[in-house]
């Protein structure tokens, strides 16, 4: 298989046949992108370019891990989410294109020019960085309870060249007492013993960033109620959520005593985050 004179083309089309999933052939692109230092462009535009022996061969090691489910972000070592390439480890959830949505609502909505801001749970610094790169006069924090996590955010946030505070807590647990105008969290919320967890990436990533509790709840009611105490009057709280889950995570919202809860979709038209704000 990593026979002199093998063309991009060929290798990528013996790598999409044996690569499972919903996007094999982009895998294999990206996959022997990090390989040649070639943009998938080229691969596109000069489908007869030659790999060298010691390419082929790295490039199907990289793919048999691929076969064996690794998923790309573990190893490639990194993830693209919004405009920023972030550093990915199995310590932490992998960012998912539809979180980029909680990143647009967040910058959508009415908060003060210098806003104090937290992403709580935030893993790898997606959310935080994101907001931050578009918003740098922003005071955004960032909690994790998990100190691989926390460093791996911290180093995002070098990686990035944002100014971002990272605390080890448990939510609100570690912080000292404060106000913010925006919280915002991409909690654990996947059910105990739901069948997704023993299929595809999440094979490779860290249960307690994905269960919360029997109906995936535990975290998202926690974080509704003890929220207000946290909040400006008039700040926003802002959670992503399963896509069958709005309806409850509304009614909680409901029942915390939020104005003007909402539910919006995620790029699949799914429900996929609830917000409202503090009287």
């Amino acid at each position: 298989m990593s026979e002199p004179g093998l063309t991009c083309e060929q290798a990528l089309a013996q790598a999409g046949q044996r690569i499972a999933g919903e996007s094999p052939r982009l895998d294999a692109e990206l996959l022997l992108a990090e390989v040649t230092g070639w943009s998938r462009t080229r691969f596109r535009a000069f489908p007869e370019s030659e790999l060298t022996e010691a390419q082929a061969t790295h490039f199907f090691s990289l793919v048999e891990r691929r076969v064996n489910g690794e998923p790309i972000a573990h190893i490639l070592g990194y993830q693209g989410f919004w405009t920023l390439e972030l550093e990915v480890t199995p310590d932490t959830l992998i960012p998912r294109p539809d979180t980029e949505c909680l990143v647009e609502t967040a910058l959508s909505l009415p908060l003060p020019e210098q806003a104090k801001v937290i992403d709580l749970g935030t893993g790898t610094g997606a959310i935080a960085l994101a907001l931050l790169s578009e918003r740098p006069q922003w005071e955004v924090q960032a909690t994790d309870m998990v100190p691989a996590a926390v460093d791996l955010a911290r180093r995002n946030a070098e990686r990035c060249r944002l100014p971002l505070t990272v605390t080890q807590s448990h939510w609100f647990d570690q912080l000292a007492p404060q106000r913010f105008d925006l919280i915002v969290s991409n909690p654990p919320y996947v059910e105990e013993g739901d069948i997704h967890l023993s299929q595809g990436d999440v094979l490779h990533e860290p249960a307690t960033a994905l269960v919360s509790g029997k109906d995936g709840l535990d975290a998202i009611r926690h974080l509704i109620t003890e929220s207000p105490e946290w909040l400006n009057p008039g700040g926003w709280l802002v959670l992503e959520h399963g896509y069958n889950q709005g309806s409850a995570v509304r009614s909680l919202f409901h029942g915390a005593g939020y104005l003007s809860v909402e539910t919006r979709k995620d790029y699949g038209d799914n429900e996929r985050l609830t917000l409202g704000h503090r009287q």
